[in-house]
């Protein structure tokens, strides 16, 4: 493709991305099923280009003012994240004279809003909550794009043996550090069509996301619920701890997820587990249940700020608003989720976001309204479950697991664990 054409391309992504109205994940999605020409190079280019601009969109937006042309033109120029000799053989003389200047901006100097590129509502309980190094580091890590990290399914095969497969056809991957199940890949290499991936030896699921399975403990021959489902990562990684053993429900309140878990399950090996559409978190098939579940995992839904090395977008499409809507609905699922429990019976309250108000403050408000439920601490169970004592302490405080993707190079995720007395 001609570079010109490529970077009008580009433009036309990143116009379509800002105006926030689908997550950019989908909207980038349909643009490349609309160009089914387009090369995987090119693809890459197009969609690492346009995270780069969300990622930096308020420092870009400021840069581009100085320029000519149509803004997100400007914009693609500037979050450009490929070749940079195709760049400059698309660009005019204007806009090379343009971007050489732009390069000479001493960005240190540049005010706050501009260098930490998050809105206001959501940089001033982080800076409040980590201090002044600790808030700059963490935005650092997430204006950077998140690695490619597997979970092995250990139902089928070691993770020595997937890292040997992977090396085998060139793909280098390390261990994750806290997760045993995990391995960490260099850049984003395609995997859809290696027999590691099609013989569901290995699913993509982010570490932090693994550690909730790892939290969980599900045993053989106990019935437990995913109650937030959603495309089943998680599920896959209990059935996987349950030996393919008891009976393992995926709740979700989307048909439309469910179903992406049906072809994961298929690699997967797995058939105790069961996929169930319910229409709330009061639902009756939810009501049966009472009492007799002894393991339930409540990854609720939430901001997904913890994701925003993925999801760069989210800082942009989420409100104050809506943050507070969204912790009455987490209190709201977790009392319904607790009552499925058994005495004995084990909760875990999870989401991926880095603010008190969806982590914290939940679990606070759920431990005093519920006397029955006994507080566990996290890295208690990170021990037990073979986390060397000094790592399951670096994952948790107060109790609780938090990670933070420039302490732990995962995304953003907390965890509470209670049992039923």
């Amino acid at each position: 493709m001609h570079p010109n054409a490529l970077l009008e391309l580009c433009a036309e992504l990143v116009d379509s991305l800002l105006l926030f109205d689908s997550p950019a994940d989908s909207l980038v999605s349909a643009f490349f099923r609309q160009r089914k020409a387009l090369g995987q190079r090119e693809r890459h280019t197009l969609a690492e280009t346009a995270y780069a601009v969300l990622r930096h969109r308020l420092v870009y937006q400021h840069l581009a003012q100085s320029g000519r042309g149509p803004m997100a033109r400007r914009l693609a120029i500037l979050g450009w994240e490929g070749n940079e000799a195709f760049l400059r053989g698309a660009m005019t003389d204007l806009e090379q004279q343009w971007l050489k200047q732009v390069m000479t901006v001493d960005r240190t100097q540049l005010p706050e809003r501009l260098r930490h590129n998050l809105p206001e509502w959501l940089a001033d309980p982080l800076k409040k909550r980590l201090g002044d190094d600790e808030f700059w580091a963490l935005t650092s890590a997430i204006n950077e794009s998140a690695p490619l990290d597997l979970r092995v399914n250990t139902l089928k095969v070691r993770r020595e043996e997937v890292q040997a497969a992977l090396e085998a056809k060139g793909f280098k991957s390390t261990p994750t550090p806290y997760s045993p199940w995990g391995l960490r890949l260099e850049g984003k290499p395609a995997l859809q069509k290696l027999e590691v991936f099609t013989s569901g030896q290995v699913e993509v699921q982010d570490e932090g996301s693994q550690l909730l399975a790892l939290l969980t403990e599900a045993k053989r021959g106990e019935m437990v619920v995913d109650f937030c489902a959603g495309a089943g990562g998680k599920t896959l990684a209990l059935g996987a701890s349950m030996r393919n053993t008891g009976r393992l429900y995926a709740f979700d309140v989307s048909g439309h997820r469910l179903e992406k878990l049906k072809p994961r399950l298929a690699r997967s090996g797995l058939s105790n587990v069961y996929p169930v559409q319910i229409t709330t978190e009061r639902d009756d098939r939810v009501k049966r249940l009472a009492g007799k579940v002894d393991r339930v995992l409540v990854d609720a839904p939430c901001s997904g700020l913890g994701t925003l090395r993925r999801n760069p977008d989210l800082k942009w499409r989420q409100t104050p608003q809506g943050l507070q809507e969204l912790h009455v609905k987490q209190l709201a699922i977790l009392n319904s989720a607790s009552r499925m429990l058994k005495p004995g019976g084990r909760l875990v309250y999870a989401t991926c976001s880095l603010l008190d108000e969806e982590n914290e403050a939940v679990a606070s408000a759920f431990s005093e309204a519920h006397p029955e439920f006994e507080f566990l601490p996290a890295q208690d169970i990170l021990t037990h479950a073979q986390v060397p004592e000094d790592t399951a302490a670096s994952l948790c405080e107060n109790g609780f697991l938090r990670l933070w993707p420039h302490k732990h190079h995962s995304d953003g995720f907390f965890a509470a664990v209670w049992t039923k007395k």
